[in-house]
């Protein structure tokens, strides 16, 4: 039940069985057939369903805490074994961009300091890795800084801030951003993440209507398509970035802006202290300019 009760809060997270199957890897199908497995097992509907829409009804948003609950109490069964604050789990969560830099410092010294612990590191979006926080699955990740309020739960650390940059093929680093954004096809940071979504709110404040050809999540696949001539891109200056030497980066001068890279957490009282400690590590990472 533990995989249709993932799946369930999938879907009430993404707010539509496609959406949620787009995000966790199932097609609508699978997903459709492990909701109608989980209905049978509890013996009630979670959904009322019209047409091809479905909505959360009343007991659907009664499950909805109780699932997220179970999973978290579930989450943390691996660190029972641990008779002390010495010894356990730590269930970390990390945007892409961050795994080859600051976390593997973070994690050095973590393991130096407290050795009795172990750390998982799972990778995922920014959208994905919060919520995985709030349902208790993970005790922190590292992501960006969502465009909306976090629960009064969770906390936040800024780690790093990061410009956005214009990447051009070298033969037009001398034009204008406003122009290049105007005439060249344009490589997109998706939408549906953070970072995305800031791209998206900059063109939308400076009126420039573009020519998508490329959307994805990949921040080095979006360099190599630049380096390859297919376009042009707005990306963060992140450090694990490796810019090509056919690659230019132009910056937006007094309207640059930035993507906020930090720590979401929810420690469980039992690994207060080794969460803190871990937090304290990735954060004087990122003072030192080793993101």
């Amino acid at each position: 039940m533990l995989r249709e009760l993932k799946t369930f809060l999938a879907v009430v997270r993404h707010g539509t069985f496609a959406r949620a199957g787009a995000q966790i890897g199932l097609t609508q199908s699978a997903v459709s057939a492990q909701i109608q497995r989980l209905e049978d097992e509890l013996g009630f509907a979670l959904f009322d369903r019209t047409g091809r829409s479905a909505s959360l009804n009343a007991a659907g948003k009664r499950t909805v805490e109780v699932a997220q609950e179970l999973l978290g109490v579930y989450a943390r069964l691996a660190t029972q074994g641990a008779v002390s604050e010495n010894a356990g789990l730590l269930r970390v969560g990390a945007i892409a961009s961050v795994q080859s830099s600051l976390l593997v410092g973070a994690i050095q010294q973590f393991r130096a300091a407290l050795p009795g612990w172990r750390i998982r590191v799972s990778p995922g979006v920014s959208l994905n890795l919060l919520a995985q926080v709030d349902s208790g699955e993970f005790d922190l990740a590292v992501i960006i800084k969502p465009p909306f309020a976090l629960p009064r739960e969770l906390k936040w650390h800024l780690l790093v801030s990061e410009p956005f940059v214009l990447l051009v093929p070298r033969k037009l680093a001398k034009e204008s951003w406003r122009v290049l954004l105007a005439r060249e096809p344009l490589i997109r940071y998706d939408r549906n993440s953070f970072g995305g979504r800031l791209v998206d709110r900059f063109l939308k404040r400076m009126r420039i209507n573009v020519n998508d050809v490329v959307e994805l999540d990949e921040l080095q696949g979006i360099v190599g398509l630049v380096a390859a001539g297919v376009g042009v891109a707005i990306l963060p200056q992140a450090a694990t970035l490796h810019i090509p030497s056919g690659v230019r980066e132009i910056t937006f001068g007094n309207d640059t802006f930035y993507r906020e890279v930090g720590i979401v957490e929810r420690a469980a009282a039992d690994k207060q202290g080794a969460a803190n400690n871990f937090v304290a590590y990735l954060r004087a990472m990122g003072a030192s300019g080793k993101a």
